[in-house]
């Protein structure tokens, strides 16, 4: 990239029924990249909003050029609403952020110079609250240490969505084509050079967040499934482990047959169910894991695509 010309940067964010916040956080973001020496265009990605939130950013994109509209055909989810806006990006460098505020806009132009710098991916990471620790903070600090103490690649505490990278960055992002997507540790994967960013979180401008425990319980599944295969491990191991206790047991009874002693035999129901039970639950237990691998299989195979756009304000612009 020339030193001369001013660098190309596009923000991708998704919305979900965020009418009377989108406007609001239109505004903070305007007054933001007024300061910025760059050519800017802004992606918003309506991820199949049932309230007012297309209308809002219909008048938005109708007021600012820099703005297209992506509205997905249904509700497909955060990540998904993501890829749409990183496919659909051009830009030197993009940086994506949620549209309810929580990820400060004045972190941008920081995000940017790093960019500059030589990084390819300046990974936002939420600054620990040192007020007592609420339900979400305690399952997110549970949710990192596992997926990092079972998976070969390592996702920082605390990262968000909330991140810069380069086009090289972006590209190879793309090339990645997988259903369930979980973005964050798929980032940390390229391996490509990165800095941490420290922010602290802010309130939502308005309303409530739209990431249910079900849908965070559901991202923690796609982290864990896509990015480790320790549940077969856990499966096989119990398996050996009641294998060696069946060789136990075995050489326990053998000892009273080899010793002529088998009146002191006891039947040993109870024992016996004991194990029966045991192993039959680790059984399931692990064909259910193999069963989830074999679904996540089952939805790659298919071939279809992570998202479907309903319409496209810049195609309605030109056209």
């Amino acid at each position: 990239m020339s030193p001369k010309r001013k660098p190309k940067v596009d923000l991708v964010i998704p919305v979900f029924n965020e009418a009377g916040v989108i406007e609001k956080f239109y505004e903070q973001i305007s007054t933001v990249l007024a300061e910025l020496s760059a050519t800017i265009h802004i992606f918003f990605v309506d991820d199949g909003s049932t309230d007012g939130t297309a209308v809002a950013l219909r008048a938005i994109m109708a007021s600012d050029p820099r703005v297209t509209v992506l509205t997905l055909s249904r509700n497909f989810g955060h990540q998904a609403a993501l890829t749409a806006g990183l496919d659909a990006s051009q830009g030197d460098f993009v940086i994506s952020l949620d549209g309810d505020g929580q990820h400060p806009p004045e972190m941008i132009p920081q995000m940017l110079e790093l960019l500059q710098q030589g990084y390819d991916i300046v990974q936002g990471q939420r600054a620990e609250d040192t007020r007592a620790f609420s339900f979400k903070q305690i399952t997110s600090s549970t949710f990192y240490a596992l997926i990092n103490s079972i998976s070969g690649t390592h996702i920082e505490p605390g990262a968000a969505d909330f991140r810069g990278m380069s086009r090289q960055a972006v590209d190879a992002l793309k090339a990645m084509p997988e259903y369930h997507r979980f973005l964050r540790g798929m980032v940390s994967w390229l391996g490509y050079k990165s800095v941490i960013l420290p922010y602290h979180e802010t309130s939502r401008m308005a309303g409530k967040s739209k990431y249910s425990l079900g849908k965070m319980f559901r991202l923690a599944l796609d982290a864990i499934f896509s990015f480790s295969l320790m549940p077969l491990y856990i499966g096989l191991s119990a398996g050996v482990m009641f294998f060696c206790f069946a060789a136990i047991e075995m050489t326990y009874v053998l000892s009273f047959w080899i010793r002529g002693d088998t009146s002191s035999l006891e039947p040993g129901w109870g024992s016996l169910m004991f194990i029966i039970l045991t192993a039959s639950g680790m059984l399931m237990i692990l064909l259910g894991f193999i069963g989830i691998y074999v679904g996540y299989i089952f939805h790659e195979v298919k071939n279809r695509p992570v998202y479907l756009i309903k319409r496209d304000r810049e195609d309605e612009r030109n056209g």
